[in-house]
């Protein structure tokens, strides 16, 4: 993918309205051709349907689709330049894998010569030559996943729309697929819009993700941006783990802010455009925290704390020290570089945590 491709999918000011809710509210976006496009959000916030209205299964209230440029208003789900993949993947348990495959051709009248010659290409494509004669009941999951792909893309469409196709996998098998969905989305060099509410999914596979709440997005960016440089309390709250208080703010200056948190504590965090007296929230990522025996160990002269541990959370690579202020009774989630720093650590041990004013994001305003 180049950045200089012309986008595939442009949707402007799409809103879709029900009979007592709008679920949909003036949502702007563009998909450049060849890329990984994700929406991610909580269930509810809408993202599903954007996806429908998208594929022609919903009309929208107001605002345009634009597929190629062209407008996609009035115009029937079968001859949209789309396909869906779904979650529970809809493949034919009485056809064999090639048949499920060659359905869509056969639907469009494809002469069967060329129905055998397309099928074998996509198999080829998705790594799995040899499987066409085998019942859909034999595949694992991960084949089932790539039979669907291949489904929609022997009819080579110019987006394929997937929703939430790894939901029904368990961990380990999600985890390998996330890797195969992007690999393959590569390998067709056809346009992905994948909705999720699984923010891993969303960072690991994506070009760009749009991070959706309520029927809006709240930003759009590339997953780095995302998780470093939230623009918004949703965003740095939704996207990746985070220490979060509330709190308000005692003096301002710039871009830094002192605040008092309703816990108590005393913290320094950078934020644009707040006074003194604001109501604010501040994320602190659990990695950006230091933790060590003794307060001159400390990393971060802007925040530090004396505080006790709680708790140790074993988890290989991602292991977690729960602690507590012992004067206003904070708890604080600190992610432990290595597992074995675990070594010198017990529960009920006094020691420092720390972080830098730059770590603190602070906004203002509270969300619901």
């Amino acid at each position: 993918m180049t950045a200089d491709r012309a986008p595939d999918l442009e949707c402007r000011a799409l809103t879709k309205r029900f009979d007592t809710m709008t679920a949909v509210r003036s949502v702007d976006f563009s998909v450049p051709a060849g890329s990984f496009f994700s929406i991610l959000g909580p269930s509810g916030c809408g993202k599903t349907t954007i996806m429908r209205m998208i594929a022609g299964f919903l009309e929208p209230t107001s605002g345009d689709i634009l597929i190629k440029g062209r407008s996609m208003l009035g115009v029937p789900p079968n001859r949209r330049p789309v396909n869906m993949v779904f979650q529970h993947l809809a493949l034919f348990p009485m056809m064999n894998v090639a048949e499920n495959i060659g359905y869509g051709l056969r639907r469009q009248g494809v002469a069967k010569a060329e129905i055998t010659r397309r099928t074998g290409e996509v198999l080829e494509r998705i790594q799995l030559p040899d499987i066409g004669t085998r019942k859909v009941s034999e595949l694992s999951g991960g084949q089932r996943q790539r039979v669907a792909i291949a489904r929609c893309m022997v009819l080579e469409p110019d987006v394929l729309l997937l929703d939430e196709p790894l939901g029904a996998l368990d961990l380990k098998l999600r985890e390998k697929m996330k890797i195969e969905l992007k690999a393959l989305q590569a390998e067709f060099d056809t346009t992905f819009v994948y909705i999720t509410h699984d923010q891993g999914e969303a960072l690991v596979m994506s070009d760009s993700v749009a991070v959706m709440n309520a029927g809006a997005f709240e930003q759009v960016g590339a997953a780095r941006d995302l998780y470093y440089n939230p623009a918004t309390a949703f965003v740095a709250g939704f996207v990746g783990e985070a220490n979060r208080w509330t709190g308000r703010v005692t003096a301002a200056r710039g871009s830094e802010a002192e605040v008092r948190t309703d816990a108590g504590l005393t913290l320094h965090a950078r934020g644009t455009g707040l006074s003194q007296g604001d109501k604010v929230e501040i994320f602190v990522r659990p990695e950006a925290i230091t933790l060590a025996h003794s307060v001159h160990a400390v990393e971060g002269d802007a925040n530090q704390i004396a505080v006790q541990v709680t708790a140790l959370l074993f988890n290989g690579a991602n292991s977690r020290v729960l602690v507590r202020d012992p004067v206003s009774g904070a708890e604080i989630d600190v992610a432990l570089p290595q597992s074995a720093a675990f070594a010198d650590l017990d529960k009920g041990a006094q020691v420092h945590v720390g972080w830098g004013r730059d770590q603190s994001l602070c906004f203002a305003g509270t969300r619901a």
